[in-house]
C-alpha cells in the first residue's frame, strides 16, 4: 500500500512562496536538478574509491535531460547513488531547514526581492516553480535496496510506493504547468543548459523524445571486404542505383558540456592556442585577448580560474567585461562584486571557487571576511602578473599598454592596495612616442616647469600647442582615455605638489619673447583690444590676454582653464551639462593675442577702421579652430567671411 502524508514543513505556504519568489529567475530549476544529479554521481564514485561500493565495468556516468513537447514534460535522469525509501522520506518528505516558522513569517508577503532556493536545502523543490506534478523514481546502490516511486501534485501532500526502476540512480519527471510549457522545448532547455551547466563535471546529454531519430551512414564493411573476393559468378552487393550498400546506425548523442574546462588544468599543461580557443568559445569574442592570468590556488582556499585582458583601444568600445563565477564547475552568476574586485569586472574570465559561502539560489554571496580574502587574492595575482611583465617583458608591456591602461588606472582609483603595488609601473606615452614613468616625467620637466606635467587629450585638436612645445624642446604626456581625467586627479592627491595641466590651459613664460614691454603700455593695449574684440564679437564677458610670443607666426590662440575644464568634463560624465555656463565660448576660455604678429598690430592701429570687426571675428575663429573646431553657426559665418576677404584681395 502506498505511503501517503504531508510534507513536514509546518505550513501549507511553502510552494506558493517558492513560485512567487523565483518567478523572475525560474529557469534556475534546471541547474538545481542537473547539479543534484552530478553530485549523486560524484558521491557514487567516491564510495567506489573508498571501497564501500564497486562500480560495474560497464558503468556510464551521465545525466540525461529528456524533453517531450507533446506530453509537456521534462525528465532528468542520473546514474548516481540513488535513494532508499528511508532516504526519500528524510530528504524529500521533510524539508530539512531550521526555523521554518520564522522563515515563512519573514518571507510570506515578499515578492521578487531575492531568491530563496538553496538557502535551506530547497534545491529539489525548485521543480515546483514550473510543474504541477513531480515524480521521482529512484533505486539506491545499497545491497538489497528496492526501487521507490514518489510523487506530489505540487501542494504539501505526497504519495510514496514501491517503484519499478531497474538501474541504480534517480529519475525526476516534471509535468509542466501551463505557464511553463517552454521548458519542454529542446532549444529552450539547450539554452539553459549552456548557461548553467556548460562545464559541469559529469557528461550531460539532451534528448528530445519526440524528435525523429538521427542516423549516421556507414559503408557495409562486410560487403566491401567481399568485393575483393567476388568471382565471375558472384555479384557485388549494391543498391538499386548501383551504389555500395550502406547500413544505418543510430547517431550517438554528444554531451552538451565540457567536463574538464581549461581552468581545471595546470597552467603548464595549457597551450596559448587552448587559452585563445577557450576565450572564443566562452565569450564569443572574435578579437584575440592580449594576455591572460591563470589562477590556481589550493591553500588557504580552493580557487581556480582564468582572467583575460581583452583588446580595447578606443573610447567607443565598451569596456564592460564578464567574470563568470562557478562553484565546482556549476555556473553561479556573472560579475558578483563581493568576489570580484570592481575594477576587474572590466576583464573577461572564469573563476571557480568551491569554498565560497553561498546562500539562497547559489546566486548571492554572504559578504564576510572570507569572501574579502578571495577578492584581495585575485587583485594581488593580477598586480603580480602586471608588475612581473613590466619587469621581465617590458617590450610587450608597452605594446599592450594602450589597451590595458584603462583597467590599471581604474584599479588604482578603486583599490588602494592595487594602486600601491602598481605605483612604479604606471607608464605614459610622451610626444616622442616613448613610454616613461611619472618620476621620469617630473625629472625631465624639473628645469622648465618643476612639479608640473603637461598633457595632451587630442593630438589633432591640440596640434598647434604641440608644435609650440616641441619647438621649445618641451615634452607632454598623451592622455586620451576618458578615465584619464579622474586618474590625474588621483595622482595629484597622491603626489603632493604635483599638478597636471593640459597643453592648452595657459601660455607659460617659456613661450614668451624676451622683449620688454612696460606694464602701462601692456595694460593699455590689453584694455583696447579687449574692448574691441568684445564689441566685434558681441560678447561682453570675453576674456582677452595680450602677450608677445616667440613664435611670431601665431596671431591668436585660445586657452582654457584647467580647473574649469575638468569640472566641465565631470559634468558631462555625470550628464549634468546644461546646468550652467560650462560650454566653450562662455566664461572659461581666454583669447590670447600675440603683439608680435602684424595682424594684431593692424587691429591696434586701425581701431576705427570699417573692416576691423571682420579682422577681430576672423582672429577669434582662427583661435577656436586651432583649439578644436567651430560650432555649425560659427563655421558657416567663418566660411562666408573668408570668402569675403578673398574677394576683397582679388579686386
Amino acid at each position: 500500500m502506498a505511503k501517503q502524508g504531508n510534507l513536514s514543513i509546518n505550513s501549507e505556504n511553502i510552494f506558493p512562496i517558492i513560485k512567487k519568489w523565483l518567478y523572475s529567475d525560474h529557469d534556475i530549476f534546471v541547474r538545481e536538478l542537473v547539479s543534484n544529479g552530478c553530485d549523486a554521481i560524484t558521491k557514487l564514485k567516491k564510495l567506489d574509491m573508498m571501497g564501500e561500493y564497486t562500480i560495474p565495468d560497464d558503468y556510464n556516468a551521465k545525466v540525461e535531460v529528456h524533453v517531450n513537447d507533446q506530453e509537456k514534460t521534462l525528465t532528468i535522469i542520473d546514474t548516481g547513488l540513488g535513494m532508499t525509501e528511508a532516504e526519500v522520506d528524510e530528504y524529500i518528505n521533510q524539508i530539512a531547514f531550521s526555523g521554518a516558522k520564522d522563515f515563512l513569517e519573514k518571507y510570506k508577503d515578499k515578492t521578487n526581492e531575492d531568491q530563496i532556493i538553496g538557502h535551506f536545502g530547497l534545491g529539489f523543490y525548485s521543480a515546483f516553480m514550473v510543474a504541477d506534478r513531480v515524480t521521482i523514481d529512484t533505486l539506491s546502490y545499497q545491497d538489497g535496496a528496492t526501487p521507490v516511486h514518489w510523487e506530489s501534485e505540487g501542494g504539501t501532500e505526497f504519495a510514496m510506493d514501491a517503484g519499478d526502476k531497474e538501474t541504480v540512480g534517480t529519475e525526476i519527471t516534471l509535468y509542466l504547468n501551463e505557464d511553463s510549457y517552454e521548458f519542454s522545448n529542446e532549444y529552450r532547455i539547450r539554452e539553459i543548459l549552456n548557461k548553467y551547466c556548460a562545464f559541469m563535471p559529469t557528461e550531460i546529454f539532451l534528448i528530445n523524445d519526440t524528435a525523429e531519430p538521427e542516423y549516421e551512414e556507414e559503408e557495409n564493411t562486410e560487403a566491401a571486404e567481399s568485393e575483393t573476393e567476388t568471382t565471375e559468378n558472384e555479384a557485388e552487393v549494391v543498391d538499386a542505383e548501383g551504389e555500395p550498400v550502406k547500413e544505418r546506425k543510430l547517431k550517438a548523442p554528444t554531451p552538451i558540456n565540457d567536463t574538464t574546462p581549461l581552468w581545471t588544468k595546470h597552467p603548464n599543461d595549457c597551450t596559448d592556442e587552448e587559452y585563445k580557443e577557450f576565450y572564443r568559445k566562452v565569450f564569443m569574442d572574435y578579437k584575440e585577448p592580449l594576455f591572460w592570468i591563470h589562477l590556481n590556488m589550493d591553500y588557504p582556499f580552493n580557487l581556480k580560474g582564468i582572467l583575460y585582458f581583452p583588446k580595447i583601444n578606443t573610447e567607443y568600445d565598451s569596456i564592460e567585461g564578464t567574470i563568470k563565477l562557478y562553484n565546482n564547475q556549476v555556473f553561479i552568476a556573472d560579475n558578483i562584486k563581493e568576489v570580484i574586485p570592481e575594477f576587474l569586472m572590466l576583464l573577461k574570465g572564469t573563476i571557480d571557487c568551491p569554498d565560497l559561502p553561498l546562500n539562497v539560489s547559489r546566486s548571492a554571496l554572504q559578504n564576510d571576511g572570507f569572501v574579502k580574502k578571495i577578492s584581495d587574492y585575485i587583485s594581488k595575482k593580477v598586480a603580480d602578473r602586471l608588475t612581473g611583465m613590466c619587469k621581465t617583458d617590458r617590450e610587450n608591456y608597452e605594446k599592450y599598454w594602450d589597451d590595458i591602461n584603462p583597467f590599471i588606472k581604474f584599479g588604482c582609483l578603486k583599490d588602494e592596495k592595487f594602486a600601491k603595488k602598481m605605483n612604479d609601473y604606471i607608464i605614459f606615452k610622451n610626444l616622442e612616442g616613448k613610454y616613461i614613468t611619472l618620476p621620469e616625467a617630473l625629472e625631465a620637466n624639473k628645469e622648465t616647469h618643476e612639479n608640473t606635467i603637461f598633457y595632451v587629450t587630442n593630438e589633432k585638436e591640440q596640434s598647434q600647442y604641440i608644435k609650440m612645445f616641441q619647438k621649445e624642446g618641451l615634452d607632454a604626456l598623451i592622455l586620451t582615455h576618458n578615465i584619464d581625467t579622474p586618474f590625474i586627479t588621483h595622482l595629484e592627491q597622491k603626489n603632493e605638489g604635483v599638478k597636471f595641466l593640459r597643453i592648452d590651459s595657459d601660455i607659460t613664460d617659456t613661450f614668451k619673447a624676451d622683449t620688454e614691454v612696460d606694464e602701462e603700455t601692456l595694460k593699455s593695449n590689453t584694455d583696447a583690444l579687449t574692448e574691441l574684440f568684445r564689441k566685434s564679437l558681441d560678447n561682453d564677458k570675453l576674456s582677452v590676454k595680450v602677450e608677445t610670443l616667440k613664435n611670431a607666426s601665431i596671431a591668436s590662440m585660445m586657452t582654457l582653464s584647467e580647473d574649469a575644464r575638468r569640472m566641465q568634463e565631470m559634468m558631462k560624465m555625470y550628464g549634468m551639462m546644461g546646468m550652467g555656463a560650462m560650454d566653450m565660448g562662455q566664461n572659461d576660455e581666454t583669447l590670447v593675442l600675440n603683439l608680435a604678429h602684424p595682424l594684431v598690430q593692424y587691429v591696434l592701429e586701425h581701431k576705427d577702421a570699417d573692416n576691423v570687426t571682420i579682422f577681430c571675428q576672423q582672429l577669434y575663429d582662427l583661435a577656436l579652430l586651432g583649439h578644436g573646431s567651430l560650432n555649425p553657426d560659427r563655421m558657416e559665418a567663418f566660411i562666408q567671411r573668408s570668402n569675403q576677404v578673398m574677394m576683397e584681395l582679388a579686386k
